[in-house]
């Protein structure tokens, strides 16, 4: 390669790393630690909701879902099927929450840790149980309307963080 070309190569890639570490520079430049007041009006503008109305809103939606499915097919198993599905992922939930919100749960971060996998892991089980038990608590089940009840209530999760709580109005100054 032609020396002029390789010099000429070379200095523009010490200028693009000079100009990129500047750059990086200057935006590590803009971080500050906050005020403790800060932070505290940080937490107030934030969403936040209870796993609370996550369980009241899917077991909401249980009802709700049994009851259109009563109405629009009127048969009771069709109803019950989509009931049982929907409290297969609300009971298990619920349980969940109760474990997350317990006062060893917020203890220590650790302790959060290990109740949030530990309860993660009781829901999963005691939802697949409920699964597993259906055909013998209904006497006729309807496994399209129990896996919808199932997959609609699952998606509770999604609107929740999706909607949250709105944030409180701040003003502007």
């Amino acid at each position: 390669m032609d020396p002029s070309i390789q010099a000429s190569l070379t200095a523009d890639k010490s200028t693009q790393t000079t100009g990129e570490t500047v750059s990086q520079v200057d935006e590590t430049d803009d971080f500050h630690p906050m005020t403790a007041q800060e932070a505290q009006a940080w937490r107030e503008r934030q969403p936040a909701f209870s796993v609370w109305w996550v369980v009241g809103a899917q077991l909401a939606l249980a009802v709700v879902l049994s009851l259109l499915a009563a109405w629009v097919w009127g048969r009771s198993d069709i109803a019950l099927s989509l009931m049982y599905g929907a409290l297969a992922v609300a009971l298990p939930a619920a349980l969940f929450a109760r474990g997350l919100t317990s006062r060893l749960a917020s203890t220590h971060a650790v302790a959060a840790a290990l109740s949030f996998a530990v309860w993660q892991g009781v829901k999963l089980v005691l939802t697949v149980l409920l699964l597993a038990l259906a055909p013998r608590v209904l006497n006729d089940v309807s496994w399209p309307a129990l896996l919808a009840g199932l997959l609609l209530t699952m998606k509770v999760y999604w609107l929740a963080l999706a909607w949250g709580r709105p944030t409180k109005a701040t003003p502007q100054n």
